[in-house]
């Protein structure tokens, strides 16, 4: 990606250009602590006796549905931001690896919040599958971060 403004860091073109970046770090940390969660839910289907009645108190099964929705919609945000504010700051979308892994990345979020319904209906291969989608979504964001990082830096040293 090109910056089309040549020095000024401060720039509101330049700034611009950061926010995918910026938020989608933040996302990621998100994305961490709702799998933490999800896996607080988990222990607290498994635990019995007091030990239960305890996780109950915390309110994770909630907590989890609700930060999941938070990161569906900012994932989808992110990546369309992330696109446009491409487009208007290069003239051009670059057809890369970044630009793919990230739109399935948006596309394996939405599926995996799909799986919602079904796992409160108690299909447990729903469960699995919701598991197994978002530890890919967090391999594919951990390779996202590294290209990101080398795309800002591409950015930062144009400026």
């Amino acid at each position: 990606m090109e910056a089309t403004n040549t020095g000024n860091f401060l720039s509101l073109s330049f700034l611009i250009q950061l926010v995918h970046p910026v938020l989608m770090l933040g996302l990621f940390a998100y994305l961490l602590y709702t799998a933490y969660l999800g896996f607080q839910v988990r222990r607290t289907r498994n635990a019995h006796g007091d030990s239960k009645k305890e996780l109950i108190k915390g309110k994770y099964s909630l907590r989890h549905y609700q930060s999941g929705a938070i990161a569906l919609a900012i994932m989808v945000t992110g990546a369309v931001g992330g696109i446009i504010i491409t487009y208007l700051s290069a003239g051009e979308i670059p057809v890369n690896s970044h630009l793919f892994v990230g739109l399935g990345m948006t596309a394996l979020i939405a599926i995996s919040a799909a799986l919602a319904p079904v796992m409160q209906r108690g299909h447990h291969w729903a469960r699995y599958l919701h598991i197994g989608i978002n530890l890919c979504l967090l391999a594919f964001f951990s390779w996202q971060l590294l290209t990101g990082l080398q795309i800002v830096q591409e950015l930062l040293t144009s400026s």
